[in-house]
Protein backbone atom coordinates (compact mmCIF):
# COMPACT_ATOMS: atom_id res chain seq x y z
CA UNK A 1 0.00 0.00 0.00
CA UNK A 2 1.28 3.33 -1.10
CA UNK A 3 -0.17 6.93 -0.40
CA UNK A 4 1.64 9.36 -2.51
CA UNK A 5 0.73 13.01 -2.52
CA UNK A 6 1.44 14.22 -6.20
CA UNK A 7 2.47 17.93 -7.63
CA UNK A 8 2.23 19.41 -10.62
CA UNK A 9 2.73 23.03 -11.50
CA UNK A 10 4.28 23.29 -14.75
CA UNK A 11 1.99 25.06 -16.60
CA UNK A 12 -0.53 28.19 -15.16
CA UNK A 13 -2.33 25.28 -14.00
CA UNK A 14 -1.84 24.23 -9.97
CA UNK A 15 -2.72 21.09 -9.33
CA UNK A 16 -2.24 18.37 -6.57
CA UNK A 17 -3.62 14.71 -6.00
CA UNK A 18 -3.61 12.04 -3.41
CA UNK A 19 -3.49 8.41 -4.58
CA UNK A 20 -3.55 5.22 -3.15
CA UNK A 21 -1.69 2.44 -5.08
CA UNK A 22 -2.22 4.68 -7.99
CA UNK A 23 -6.28 5.10 -7.37
CA UNK A 24 -6.95 8.40 -7.41
CA UNK A 25 -8.68 9.48 -3.66
CA UNK A 26 -9.11 13.38 -4.29
CA UNK A 27 -6.95 15.92 -5.71
CA UNK A 28 -7.42 20.20 -6.08
CA UNK A 29 -6.91 22.17 -9.09
CA UNK A 30 -6.36 26.01 -9.73
CA UNK A 31 -5.67 28.07 -12.78
CA UNK A 32 -5.21 31.88 -11.52
CA UNK A 33 -2.46 34.36 -11.56
CA UNK A 34 0.01 33.51 -8.15
CA UNK A 35 -1.53 30.20 -7.25
CA UNK A 36 1.60 28.01 -7.38
CA UNK A 37 3.38 30.81 -4.80
CA UNK A 38 0.49 31.78 -3.15
CA UNK A 39 -1.95 28.55 -3.24
CA UNK A 40 0.14 25.62 -3.12
CA UNK A 41 0.47 25.26 0.61
CA UNK A 42 -3.02 25.83 1.45
CA UNK A 43 -4.01 23.49 -1.74
CA UNK A 44 -2.07 20.62 -0.02
CA UNK A 45 -3.25 21.35 4.20
CA UNK A 46 -6.70 21.41 2.77
CA UNK A 47 -6.52 18.25 0.79
CA UNK A 48 -5.23 16.30 3.44
CA UNK A 49 -7.44 17.66 6.47
CA UNK A 50 -10.62 16.92 3.61
CA UNK A 51 -9.48 13.68 3.77
CA UNK A 52 -8.40 13.45 7.10
CA UNK A 53 -4.87 12.61 6.78
CA UNK A 54 -1.95 13.38 8.70
CA UNK A 55 1.65 13.71 7.00
CA UNK A 56 2.55 10.57 9.23
CA UNK A 57 0.51 8.60 7.00
CA UNK A 58 1.83 9.41 3.58
CA UNK A 59 4.19 7.48 1.79
CA UNK A 60 6.03 10.06 -0.84
CA UNK A 61 5.28 12.78 -2.77
CA UNK A 62 5.44 12.89 -6.45
CA UNK A 63 6.23 15.74 -8.61
CA UNK A 64 6.49 17.01 -12.37
CA UNK A 65 9.75 17.11 -12.80
CA UNK A 66 9.15 19.33 -16.20
CA UNK A 67 9.90 20.66 -18.82
CA UNK A 68 7.69 23.64 -18.52
CA UNK A 69 7.43 26.83 -17.13
CA UNK A 70 10.31 28.17 -15.42
CA UNK A 71 8.50 29.85 -12.31
CA UNK A 72 6.37 26.79 -12.17
CA UNK A 73 8.48 24.22 -11.87
CA UNK A 74 10.77 25.95 -9.66
CA UNK A 75 8.21 26.64 -7.19
CA UNK A 76 6.76 22.94 -7.41
CA UNK A 77 9.82 21.11 -7.03
CA UNK A 78 11.13 23.02 -4.08
CA UNK A 79 8.02 22.74 -2.01
CA UNK A 80 7.39 19.01 -2.71
CA UNK A 81 11.08 18.90 -1.80
CA UNK A 82 10.96 20.87 1.42
CA UNK A 83 7.99 18.84 2.50
CA UNK A 84 9.88 15.53 1.81
CA UNK A 85 12.76 16.88 4.05
CA UNK A 86 10.29 17.83 6.30
CA UNK A 87 8.53 14.71 6.62
CA UNK A 88 11.26 12.22 6.06
CA UNK A 89 9.22 11.02 3.15
CA UNK A 90 10.89 10.03 -0.65
CA UNK A 91 10.71 12.25 -3.50
CA UNK A 92 9.95 10.84 -6.87
CA UNK A 93 10.46 12.97 -9.93
CA UNK A 94 8.01 12.15 -13.04
CA UNK A 95 8.20 13.93 -16.72
CA UNK A 96 5.42 16.55 -17.42
CA UNK A 97 5.39 15.32 -20.97
CA UNK A 98 4.69 11.66 -19.98
CA UNK A 99 1.64 12.83 -17.09
CA UNK A 100 0.60 14.46 -20.68
CA UNK A 101 0.30 10.70 -22.25
CA UNK A 102 -1.44 9.33 -19.64
CA UNK A 103 -3.62 11.44 -19.97
CA UNK A 104 -4.06 11.79 -23.30
CA UNK A 105 -4.11 7.53 -23.72
CA UNK A 106 -7.71 6.97 -22.60
CA UNK A 107 -8.88 9.21 -26.03
CA UNK A 108 -6.26 7.79 -28.70
CA UNK A 109 -7.42 4.56 -31.23
CA UNK A 110 -5.39 1.42 -31.33
CA UNK A 111 -1.74 1.38 -32.71
CA UNK A 112 -1.53 4.92 -32.60
CA UNK A 113 1.21 7.86 -31.49
CA UNK A 114 1.07 10.77 -28.83
CA UNK A 115 2.85 13.72 -29.47
CA UNK A 116 3.16 15.14 -26.42
CA UNK A 117 3.30 19.08 -26.49
CA UNK A 118 4.80 22.60 -24.26
CA UNK A 119 4.42 25.94 -25.23
CA UNK A 120 8.29 27.16 -25.26
CA UNK A 121 8.31 30.23 -27.21
CA UNK A 122 7.95 31.38 -30.61
CA UNK A 123 7.51 28.66 -32.89
CA UNK A 124 9.05 26.17 -30.57
CA UNK A 125 7.72 23.39 -28.34
CA UNK A 126 8.95 20.92 -25.74
CA UNK A 127 8.11 17.29 -27.16
CA UNK A 128 8.13 13.77 -27.04
CA UNK A 129 6.45 10.98 -28.95
CA UNK A 130 4.99 8.38 -27.54
CA UNK A 131 3.23 4.72 -28.96
CA UNK A 132 0.00 3.51 -27.69
CA UNK A 133 2.16 1.69 -24.53
CA UNK A 134 3.59 4.93 -23.45
CA UNK A 135 7.03 3.71 -24.81
CA UNK A 136 8.65 7.00 -25.85
CA UNK A 137 10.03 6.82 -29.88
CA UNK A 138 11.15 10.72 -29.90
CA UNK A 139 12.91 11.56 -27.14
CA UNK A 140 12.27 14.56 -24.90
CA UNK A 141 13.68 17.93 -26.41
CA UNK A 142 12.46 20.86 -28.20
CA UNK A 143 11.00 21.60 -31.93
CA UNK A 144 10.85 24.70 -33.92
CA UNK A 145 7.71 23.77 -36.08
CA UNK A 146 6.46 24.11 -39.58
CA UNK A 147 4.59 22.90 -41.61
CA UNK A 148 6.62 19.14 -42.06
CA UNK A 149 7.09 18.60 -38.84
CA UNK A 150 6.06 15.05 -37.75
CA UNK A 151 5.66 14.08 -41.67
CA UNK A 152 7.36 10.67 -40.99
CA UNK A 153 5.18 9.33 -38.14
CA UNK A 154 2.09 11.14 -39.50
CA UNK A 155 2.70 8.96 -42.31
CA UNK A 156 2.70 6.06 -40.56
CA UNK A 157 -0.79 5.91 -38.67
CA UNK A 158 -3.12 8.23 -36.36
CA UNK A 159 -1.14 10.61 -34.01
CA UNK A 160 -2.82 12.45 -31.36
CA UNK A 161 -1.48 16.31 -30.29
CA UNK A 162 -1.79 16.81 -26.85
CA UNK A 163 -0.88 19.85 -24.42
CA UNK A 164 -0.56 23.24 -24.18
CA UNK A 165 0.98 23.72 -27.65
CA UNK A 166 -1.73 21.89 -29.23
CA UNK A 167 -2.94 25.61 -30.83
CA UNK A 168 0.59 26.66 -32.04
CA UNK A 169 1.14 23.36 -33.64
CA UNK A 170 -2.65 22.92 -35.04
CA UNK A 171 -2.48 26.34 -37.00
CA UNK A 172 0.33 24.88 -38.91
CA UNK A 173 0.08 20.90 -39.05
CA UNK A 174 -2.79 19.71 -41.23
CA UNK A 175 -3.12 15.85 -42.00
CA UNK A 176 -5.63 13.51 -42.28
CA UNK A 177 -3.76 11.30 -39.43
CA UNK A 178 -3.29 14.11 -37.47
CA UNK A 179 -6.03 14.33 -34.29
CA UNK A 180 -5.57 17.26 -31.70
CA UNK A 181 -7.16 16.79 -28.34
CA UNK A 182 -8.34 19.50 -25.68
CA UNK A 183 -6.42 17.54 -22.96
CA UNK A 184 -5.11 19.56 -20.05
CA UNK A 185 -2.33 18.58 -17.44
CA UNK A 186 -3.08 17.47 -14.17
CA UNK A 187 -1.89 16.08 -10.56
CA UNK A 188 -4.69 13.08 -11.32
CA UNK A 189 -3.00 11.68 -13.72
CA UNK A 190 0.37 10.81 -11.89
CA UNK A 191 -0.86 8.50 -9.79
CA UNK A 192 -0.20 5.61 -11.99
CA UNK A 193 3.00 6.70 -12.93
CA UNK A 194 4.11 7.46 -9.64
CA UNK A 195 3.20 4.09 -8.01
CA UNK A 196 5.16 2.76 -10.32
CA UNK A 197 8.22 4.43 -9.49
CA UNK A 198 7.47 3.80 -6.33
CA UNK A 199 7.40 -0.15 -6.36
CA UNK A 200 11.08 0.30 -8.02
CA UNK A 201 12.15 2.06 -5.20
CA UNK A 202 12.84 5.21 -8.36
CA UNK A 203 13.73 8.65 -6.10
CA UNK A 204 15.20 11.61 -6.41
CA UNK A 205 17.99 12.77 -4.63
CA UNK A 206 16.80 15.29 -2.44
CA UNK A 207 20.29 17.30 -2.34
CA UNK A 208 20.29 17.54 -6.34
CA UNK A 209 17.10 16.81 -7.56
CA UNK A 210 16.64 20.20 -10.17
CA UNK A 211 13.62 20.30 -12.42
CA UNK A 212 14.19 19.81 -15.73
CA UNK A 213 14.00 23.41 -17.39
CA UNK A 214 15.24 22.14 -21.24
CA UNK A 215 16.02 25.98 -21.51
CA UNK A 216 19.85 25.97 -21.86
CA UNK A 217 19.85 22.94 -24.43
CA UNK A 218 19.64 25.28 -27.48
CA UNK A 219 19.67 28.59 -28.29
CA UNK A 220 18.11 29.85 -30.68
CA UNK A 221 20.10 31.72 -33.79
CA UNK A 222 18.52 34.87 -35.09
CA UNK A 223 17.25 34.01 -38.34
CA UNK A 224 14.39 34.48 -41.19
CA UNK A 225 11.31 32.39 -39.73
CA UNK A 226 10.86 29.79 -42.52
CA UNK A 227 6.99 30.13 -42.28
CA UNK A 228 7.44 33.51 -43.47
CA UNK A 229 9.40 32.90 -46.47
Amino acid sequence: MALILSIETSTPICSIALHQDGILIDSESIEVPGAHSERLMTMIQQLLERNEFQAEVLDAIAVSEGPGSYTGLRIGVSTAKGLAFAWDLPLIGISTLKILAIAAKSRISDNAYIVTLLDARRMEVFHQVFNQDLKSIVSLGSALIDKDSYHEILKERPTYFVGDGVEKVSQIISHVNATFLDTKIDAIHMGILAFEKFERGEFVNLAYFAPNYLKEFKALQAKKNPLLS
